[in-house]
């Protein structure tokens, strides 16, 4: 970590060169002006004061212990809780205080735990004809409200939950679904409506018109896609779209439209955009080597080995163009920009998406899952030879991260929250500090 230091010796500047002035007279006795007794007091009194002022509090200062193992899970959620379950325990802490708000007797062991609208959603280990099921807790008290069989896929932007069959795919064990998709009520697991999926096909979230909630997407294997209204399951847009993969990553959201990658006869691949609403085509270019489409503020951004270029989303023109970048990935109003090195995980720097313009470097950062006060990214480094880790604060107001602290030996899977850091520690332990940010 740099720091400031002054270069040289210091020098106060006596004039003539620093020697002895030409003409040098014996001090002589003026008279104090009165008011220079009080001054001098009034001065001793505030050197006082803030010689014995208490000094500022510590960057990372310590809020909340507890004990876990190496499967245990804990999220961060919306309102500002930490969940941690611990031996088929789940408890709630407020990260403000760090107090204890309930603790629930687990009906089982559980290898995923998330929240959305309200209720914690568990997914317990079982084994038989019937496989996993989701369990719904609620946020508020730990009380168990619901179960489902099968899985539930939450919406961005949309309240409701979706009870699914998932399909394992090479690519991703998540948003392929078969048979029926049903809408859940998130208080009583009531079933609201269901959508048959005949076959199999990719679910989810597109936006709505402008100030509407968000709808559910389907892309079928046949070709097709399915708009649907989330309230009430209605079909509303319905279109043909060219072969493609149909991974849980193509289509994307990218630019409020559905960007498709697919290849055409002869080996060449072609992106194409559609409208969200009407599901209408509104462009279509080549690919110029990328092979993935990818969220990137109000601009599309193409990705591949050759580079990242940001689209317009009205007319597929190219806005910006970085060569020695391989990704992208949002953060808030930013984005994390990823070099070639280690697979294209190694970030260059946190970047402005509307200009591709690098704003803070972070070579040899790596950023922490979860986001600080005001949006700020947390990012942490290893340095002396890999025997120390340090976190930093990554704003678009410095050109580097500034850093906060060294994180304590054997610390780890860390997640950042407003004015908390949360991580593991090799004793077995779960980690929550409060850290100072200067703003």
């Amino acid at each position: 970590m740099a720091t400031d230091t002054m270069s040289g010796p210091v020098i106060i500047d006596l004039g003539l060169d620093r020697g002895e002035p030409e003409t040098y007279r014996s001090p002589t006795c003026r008279t104090v002006p009165q008011w220079f007794g009080p001054l001098l007091v009034a001065l001793f009194v505030l050197i006082g004061s803030a010689a014995s002022a208490a000094p500022p509090p510590p960057a990372l200062a310590p809020l909340l212990s507890l004990p876990v193992g190496a499967s245990d899970l804990w999220a961060v959620t919306d309102s500002g809780q930490l969940l941690a379950q611990s031996l088929g325990t789940l408890s709630s802490y407020d990260l403000r205080t760090g107090q204890l708000r309930w603790r629930a007797r687990a009906a089982a062991p559980t290898y995923r735990l998330r929240t959305d609208s309200g209720v914690v959603l568990l997914r317990p280990w079982a084994n038989g004809p019937n496989g996993p099921s989701t369990i719904a807790v609620s946020e508020a008290t730990g009380k168990t409200r619901w179960r489902h069989d099968g899985s539930i896929v939450t919406i961005a932007g949309s309240p409701v939950l979706l009870a699914v069959n998932g399909v394992r795919s090479l690519s991703s064990s998540g948003r392929r679904v078969e048979g029926l998709v049903r809408a859940v009520d998130p208080a009583t697991g009531a079933i609201r409506w269901t959508v048959n999926v005949p076959s199999t096909a990719v679910l989810m979230g597109v936006p709505g018109p402008s100030g509407t909630p968000a709808r559910m997407l389907l892309v079928h294997d046949n070709r097709t896609l399915s708009v649907h209204d989330l309230g009430t399951g209605q079909l509303l847009a319905n279109a043909a779209i060219p072969p493609a993969d149909y991974a849980p990553d193509n289509p994307t959201i990218s630019g409020g439209l559905i960007v498709l990658h697919h290849e055409i006869p002869g080996g060449d691949a072609l992106i194409s955009a559609y409208d969200p609403v009407t599901l209408a085509p509104v462009w279509q270019r080549a690919a110029d080597g990328a092979d993935s489409a990818q969220p990137c503020g109000r601009l599309t951004c193409l990705a591949g080995p050759y580079g990242v270029q940001a689209i317009d989303p009205s007319d597929g023109r190219q806005q910006w163009y970085r060569p020695g970048w391989r990704g992208v990935e949002e953060r808030g109003r930013l984005l994390i920009a990823y070099g070639p090195d280690a697979g294209g995980t190694d970030p260059v720097g946190l970047a402005d998406p509307n200009t591709g313009k690098v704003l803070v470097d972070l070579h040899g950062w790596r950023p922490l899952d979860g986001l600080g006060r005001d949006g700020r990214l947390l990012v942490t480094r290893l340095i002396d030879a890999g025997t120390r880790t340090i976190v930093a604060v990554a704003d678009p107001g410095d050109a580097q991260p500034r850093p906060l602290a060294d994180l304590p030996p054997g610390t780890g899977d860390c997640q950042a929250a407003p004015d908390r850091l949360i991580c593991r520690s090799g004793a077995g332990e779960l980690n929550v500090w409060a850290y100072r940010q200067d703003s």
